[in-house]
């Protein structure tokens, strides 16, 4: 069965491709994407590493999910000196912030999930335990980790309702799949539900709260937010908008009430984050075309641009570089968070909210409903359901500011209370190593 189950799965991913195919190079020419890691992803020759010690292989999809998993490599790290840690990914953005952040990690591209691949790449990395970050069931992946008696962890697990709808349909093979892995741990009752429901067995599942809310930054005076500050020539006068992880026309939106406020607030300056780096020239462009100048961090970072402090001309701010959101957040006062006025379904809003910084987002964010649903009952969050709603809430709180300070520290507040999943994710990791593998490490 299990066998059958492995070449149905390739056939259907051979069809995918062979259908995908125009598109992947079109993009790969057109937009430069895809062009590498295909021996790893394709054939899993992910790089051979030392096998002198054990290993724990963590995979993270993309850049949000790397950066959740800094909390959990520390302190995992910390617990099991003895380990080497191997971090995948499945996107090039992904892989280079990876290799940021873990440079004394072994990283590599996520094979994609053929047969011959996910065995080659198990083969060549040899991990004592596999984890996968919020939800990620390959069945080819999960069926070579059975068999070769791999122990499989699901952390920070989460299932949207309509991934959930779409994995109720494929009830068969989630009731094969989910009860391999050892440990399933959600970030809440509702997940570990779902999960429940698709087959996952009760003694599997764990409820651990969600690792976002741990190790965020609360300082808005950190080195790294105060570079960012500085690098733009921000002033602490100043009243601080950002609109981050924006999709197209998001960022039209938050030019366009800048625009009408900054006459009355000149105070008011603005700090544009695009959700991919793909879009930063595009965004660029419009900044320029819609007749404001611009400040690139980019060009900051390498010395081509200097800080535009004139209160007649001051320029519209652009991150366009990776894995500084982060930090830039701790600049906001008023934050939107992007791809909630589009489909896209929201993206993290913990960061601006653990600033203390005044958190909108639009009302499609069905990719963090615990998220907002927490900060939304806490009354530490507004939902602006437009652009003029958008520009509406900017008004009250550059008006009020008291408001906004009192609506900051409730979130940061709320933050701070649902801390402490990172300690039970690694506290229930630690129960699936093998017996007495860090001594052996440590004496080798």
């Amino acid at each position: 069965m299990s066998r059958l189950l492995t070449w149905c799965c390739n056939l259907c991913y051979l069809l995918i491709l062979v259908v995908a195919a125009p598109i992947i190079v079109y993009r790969a020419i057109a937009l430069g994407k895809y062009r590498e890691g295909w021996a790893e992803k394709l054939l899993g020759n992910v790089p051979e590493r030392d096998l002198q010690c054990p290993a724990v292989w963590f995979h993270a999809v993309s850049v949000g999910e790397v950066l959740q998993l800094q909390q959990i490599v520390k302190r995992f790290r910390e617990a099991h000196p003895g380990y080497e840690i191997i971090v995948s990914c499945t996107t090039s953005t992904g892989r280079g912030v990876a290799e940021e952040k873990f440079p004394d990690c072994h990283v590599c591209y996520y094979p994609l999930d053929f047969s011959w691949a996910v065995r080659r790449a198990l083969k060549r990395l040899r991990p004592e335990l596999m984890v996968l970050v919020e939800l990620e069931l390959w069945p080819n992946l999960i069926l070579e980790a059975e068999r070769l008696g791999l122990p499989l962890a699901l952390i920070n697990g989460r299932i949207s309702e309509k991934s959930f709808k779409g994995y109720r349909k494929l009830r068969p093979l989630m009731g094969r799949l989910l009860p391999t892995f050892s440990l399933l741990a959600t970030q809440s009752e509702l997940y570990a539900e779902r999960l429940r429901s698709l087959g996952a067995p009760q003694d599997r599942l764990h409820v651990t709260g969600s690792i976002k809310f741990d190790g965020v930054q609360t300082e808005r005076n950190n080195e790294r937010t105060s570079e960012i500050r500085d690098g733009f020539g921000l002033s602490a006068s100043e009243y601080v908008f950002i609109a981050g992880s924006t999709q197209f026309p998001e960022e039209k939106h938050a030019l366009d009430s800048y625009r009408q406020l900054k006459l009355n607030f000149p105070r008011l300056r603005l700090v544009v984050v695009p959700r991919h780096k793909e879009r930063f020239a595009e965004v660029a462009s419009l900044i320029e075309g819609e007749g404001f100048s611009l400040i690139r961090r980019s060009a900051v970072k390498e010395g081509t641009s200097a800080p535009v402090t004139s209160p007649d001309n001051d320029p519209v701010l652009l991150l366009d570089t990776l894995g500084e959101l982060n930090a830039c957040w701790g600049m906001a006062d008023f934050a939107f968070v992007g791809g909630s006025l589009t489909n896209r379904g929201g993206q993290n809003m913990i960061e601006p909210a653990a600033y203390a910084a005044v958190v909108t987002f639009g009302p499609n964010t069905r990719n963090f409903k615990d998220v907002v649903d927490l900060l939304l009952a806490g009354d530490a969050a507004e939902v602006v359901g437009d652009e003029t709603e958008l520009r509406r809430r900017l008004e009250f709180y550059l008006s009020h500011p008291e408001a906004g300070r009192e609506r900051g520290e409730r979130a940061r507040e709320l933050v701070l209370r649902q801390q402490g999943a990172t300690r039970m994710t690694v506290d229930l990791l630690t129960k699936l190593l093998p017996a007495g593998s860090d001594a052996s490490a440590n004496a080798a």
